[in-house]
C-alpha cells in the first residue's frame, strides 16, 4: 500500500463509521418516538376508561413511520377508513341483527370489497380501504350476540383509534420531527440536475437507444417517486401545501419534456440508420447551442434561475441556425426530414424552458402568483386484480364464518379479525404468501414474548410506571426489527402479536387458557389467509397481469387518439408513467418481460404524444373536410394498430398514413401537420421498434419513398 493510500484509508473508515452511526441513531430515534406514542396513548386510554386501550396502542404501531409526513398521511387515511368502517359495521348489524348467516355474509362481502378497493390505489389511500374493512369487523363481530350494543361498540372503537392517531401525529410532529419536505427537496434538486446533465450530454445526437431507455426508466421512477412524496408532504405544513400545485406542475412539465427528448433522439437515430445524414447532421447543428446553454454549475437555489437567460440565448441561436441550415437541404425529402426535426426541437426547447421556469419558481424562497396551469396526476389500476382480491378475501371470510358457526367456538371472531387485517394489508404485496409467512413468524415470536411478559413479568408489577418498565424491553425488540430491512416484515408481525395478545387494560386478566385459545384462533386466521394466497395467488407479478398491463399500455394510444383535448397531455403522461412505474416494480429487471414492456412503453409514449400534438394543431386551424377525414382515419388506424397489433392492422395503418401524407404534401399551410405525420411514419418504419415484428415488404408510397 502506498503512503497516499494509507493516508486515504482512515477517512473512508471514518465515513463508514459515521454513516453507520447516523443510520443506527435514526433507527433508535424511531424506536423511542414510537414507544413514547405507544405508552402515552395507553395512559390516556386507561385514564379515559376506554374498554380496549390495546386497540389505541396498536394504532400507534400501525401508523409508525420514520418521517413525520408519512405518519400524518397514514393517520389521515386511517381516520377516514375507520369512520367509514364504523358506519359500515353499524349498518350491517342494523340490517341483520338476528340473522347470523346474512350478517356474516354481508360482513364478508364488505371486507372483500375493501380488499379489492385497496388494490386500486397506491400509498395510504389503499390503506384507508384496509381499515374500512377491518374496522367494520372489530365493530360488528364483538356484538354479534348483543346487537343493541353496536352503537357503543362503534363509538368505543372510533375513540380508541382516533386517540392513537392523534397521539402518534403529535409525537411525530413535535419530538425530533423528520420532514418529508427535506427529502422531497433533495430529490427534486437531484432530478433537475440529472435531467439537465443528461440533456446536455445528449445534444451530440449520438445517444444510443439503450442509453435513452435507461435514462427514460430513471425519469419515470423519479416522476412517480416525486408524486408519491408530494401526496404525503402536504400534510406536514402550510408551505408544503402552498407549493404542492407548483410541484405537480413541475413534475408534469418534466414528464412532457423527457418524452419530447425521447422522440427527438429517436428521430435523429432513425435518420442516421437510414442514411439520411444531411438532415440528421443539420438537426444536430441546430440544437447544439443548447449544450452550451446548459453548461452551467448546478447550484442549490440558483440552478434554474441562471439557466433561463441562457436558454433564451440558445433559442435565438437555434432560430438563426435553423434558417441557415434549412436553405442547404439538397432535396424535398431532406427538407421534410429537417422540418420535422426542427418542429420537435422547437417544441423541446419550449418545454425545457417551461420546465426550468417552473423549477425556478419552486426554488424561490417565496412563491409568486398562483399556478396558471392546473394539472393532476392520474393513476392506472388493474380492475381484474382488484376483483381477484375481493373474491379471495370474501371466500376466506366466508369459510371462517362457516367454521365459526359450525364449531360455535367463542374465539372464532379473533380468527376473522386477523384474516381481515392480513387479507387486505398484503393484497397489493409483490409476493403476498411470503409476506404472510414472514409476518406470521414475527407474530408467533411476539406472542411468545407477550406470554412471558403477561404471565411472568406484569403480575409482579403494580401501576403504570412499572407496567412500562416491564413491557418496554419486549416491545423495543420488535420496533427495532421494523427498521431493519431484512426483518421489517417480521418486526411488524412481532409488534402486532405482542400488542394484541398482551391486551393491556385497566383491569388485566391473567387467564392462560383464554390467552392460548385466543392466540390459536389468531393463528388459524393467519393460516387461512396464507392458504388463500397460495390457492388464489395475487395478480401482481403474474403472466395475466403483464398481459393486462400491456393491453392497458397499448390502449393509451387510443386515449391519445380520442379523449377530449383539454388536459389530455397531462393525463396521458401521468397514466403512462404510473403504469410504467408498476411495470418496473413488478417485473424482474433485465428479464424478457421487462424488456418487452419497456419497449412498448417507449413506443406508446412517442406515438401517443405525437397524436396529441397532431390533434391539437388540427383543432387550431381550418382544414378541408377531406383532409380532416383522412387525418382522422389515419389516427384511428394507428390507434387500432396498437390495440390489436398484427400484420393486417400494421398494413392498414401504414397505408392510411401514406395516403394522408401524399394528400397534404406540398401544401405549405399544412406543413406542421405533415411534420407530425412524418414522425409517426418514421416510428412505424423503425426496424428496432416493437412494430418490427409486424412489418412486411410493401411498395413505396408516392412522395415519401426515401422513408421506407
Amino acid at each position: 500500500m502506498s503512503v497516499i493510500e494509507a493516508q486515504a484509508a482512515p477517512p473512508r473508515t471514518r465515513e463508514v463509521v459515521f454513516a453507520t452511526l447516523r443510520e443506527e441513531t435514526a433507527t433508535w430515534l424511531f424506536v423511542v418516538k414510537t414507544l413514547l406514542a405507544f405508552y402515552i396513548t395507553g395512559w390516556l386510554a386507561m385514564r379515559l376508561a376506554l374498554p380496549q386501550p390495546s386497540t389505541a396502542m396498536l394504532t400507534t404501531i400501525i401508523v409508525a413511520n420514520r418521517q413525520t409526513g408519512m405518519v400524518l398521511a397514514k393517520s389521515f387515511y386511517r381516520a377516514i377508513g375507520t369512520l367509514v368502517g364504523a358506519l359500515a359495521g353499524f349498518l350491517i348489524v342494523a340490517f341483520f341483527p338476528q340473522e347470523r348467516v346474512l350478517f356474516l355474509s354481508a360482513l364478508s362481502l364488505w371486507v372483500g370489497v375493501c380488499a379489492g378497493g385497496a388494490m386500486l390505489y397506491r400509498n395510504f389511500k389503499s390503506y384507508a380501504f384496509v381499515l374500512a374493512g377491518y374496522t367494520a369487523a372489530i365493530v360488528a363481530l364483538p356484538v354479534i350476540n348483543g346487537p343493541l350494543e353496536v352503537f357503543n361498540s362503534a363509538v368505543w372503537r372510533l375513540s380508541e383509534v382516533l386517540l392513537g392517531i392523534g397521539v402518534s401525529a403529535a409525537v411525530s410532529d413535535i419530538v425530533f420531527p423528520s420532514r418529508i419536505r427535506d427529502d422531497l427537496r433533495r430529490l427534486c434538486r437531484a432530478q433537475f440536475a440529472n435531467f439537465i446533465d443528461f440533456v446536455q450530454r445528449a445534444m451530440c445526437g449520438k445517444v444510443a437507444r439503450a442509453d435513452i431507455e435507461n435514462a427514460h426508466l430513471r425519469f419515470v421512477r423519479d416522476a412517480v417517486t416525486v408524486e408519491d412524496l408530494r401526496s404525503s408532504v402536504i400534510f406536514e405544513d402550510p408551505e408544503a401545501r402552498a407549493r404542492s400545485g407548483h410541484m405537480l406542475l413541475l413534475n408534469q412539465r418534466f414528464m412532457a419534456t423527457s418524452t419530447t427528448l425521447q422522440t427527438l433522439h429517436h428521430l435523429i437515430n432513425r435518420l442516421k440508420r437510414k442514411g439520411h445524414d444531411i438532415a440528421a447532421n443539420a438537426l444536430i447543428e441546430v440544437y447544439r447551442p443548447l449544450a452550451g446553454a446548459l453548461d452551467a454549475p448546478i447550484e442549490a437555489g440558483a440552478a434554474a434561475r441562471v439557466l433561463l437567460p441562457r436558454l433564451d440565448g440558445a433559442r435565438k441561436a437555434i432560430k438563426e441556425r435553423k434558417a441557415t441550415l434549412r436553405a442547404e437541404m439538397a432535396s424535398a425529402y431532406d427538407m421534410l426530414d429537417f422540418d420535422t426535426g426542427a418542429t420537435l426541437i422547437d417544441r423541446f426547447v419550449d418545454e425545457l424552458y417551461a420546465y426550468v421556469e417552473a423549477a425556478s419558481a419552486l426554488q424561490a424562497p417565496r412563491l409568486s402568483g398562483t399556478v396558471a396551469e392546473r394539472v393532476s396526476f392520474e393513476r392506472s389500476s388493474d380492475y381484474r386484480g382488484a376483483a381477484l382480491a375481493m373474491l379471495r378475501t370474501s371466500l376466506v371470510m366466508g369459510i371462517l364464518s362457516f367454521f365459526w358457526i359450525v364449531s360455535a367456538w367463542p374465539s372464532g371472531g379473533s380468527a376473522m379479525l386477523l384474516a381481515t387485517v392480513f387479507s387486505g394489508l398484503f393484497a397489493a404485496a409483490p409476493n403476498p404468501s411470503q409476506w404472510v409467512l414472514h409476518t406470521s413468524l414475527g407474530f408467533a415470536v411476539g406472542t411468545c414474548a407477550s406470554f412471558i411478559c403477561q404471565f411472568f413479568v406484569l403480575p409482579l408489577m403494580d401501576g403504570f410506571g412499572l407496567l412500562l418498565a416491564g413491557s418496554v424491553p419486549f416491545l423495543m425488540i420488535g420496533m427495532a426489527m421494523m427498521m431493519w430491512p431484512i426483518t421489517a416484515r417480521a418486526g411488524v408481525g412481532y409488534c402486532m402479536g405482542f400488542t394484541l395478545t398482551v391486551a393491556i387494560r385497566n383491569e388485566m386478566n391473567y387467564d392462560v387458557v383464554f390467552f392460548w385459545n385466543d392466540t390459536l384462533a389468531q393463528y388459524i386466521g393467519l393460516a387461512a389467509t396464507g392458504v388463500a394466497f397460495l390457492l388464489l395467488p395475487s395478480a401482481i407479478g403474474s403472466v395475466g397481469l403483464r398481459r393486462r398491463q400491456l393491453d392497458r399500455l397499448r390502449r393509451q394510444v387510443r386515449l391519445a387518439a380520442t379523449a377530449p383535448l383539454p388536459g389530455l397531455r397531462a393525463r396521458f403522461e401521468s397514466i403512462n408513467h404510473d403504469l410504467f412505474g408498476q411495470i418496473v416494480a413488478q417485473t424482474e429487471r433485465g428479464s424478457q418481460a421487462s424488456r418487452s414492456l419497456t419497449a412498448w412503453t417507449l413506443s406508446v409514449h412517442e406515438v401517443g404524444r405525437t397524436l396529441i400534438e397532431l390533434r391539437n394543431d388540427m383543432a387550431n386551424r381550418p382544414l378541408p373536410e377531406e383532409v380532416r377525414e383522412a387525418i382522422e382515419r389515419t389516427i384511428d388506424a394507428i390507434a387500432h394498430l396498437y390495440e390489436y397489433p398484427d400484420t393486417t392492422t400494421y398494413a392498414q395503418a401504414r397505408s392510411a398514413l401514406a395516403a394522408t401524407m401524399a394528400m397534404i404534401e406540398g401544401d405549405e399551410a399544412m406543413a406542421l401537420l405533415l411534420n407530425h405525420l412524418h414522425v409517426l411514419r418514421l416510428a412505424m418504419l423503425d426496424e428496432q421498434s416493437v412494430l418490427a415484428d409486424y412489418m412486411q415488404a410493401q411498395p413505396n408510397a408516392q412522395g415519401v419513398a426515401h422513408a421506407t
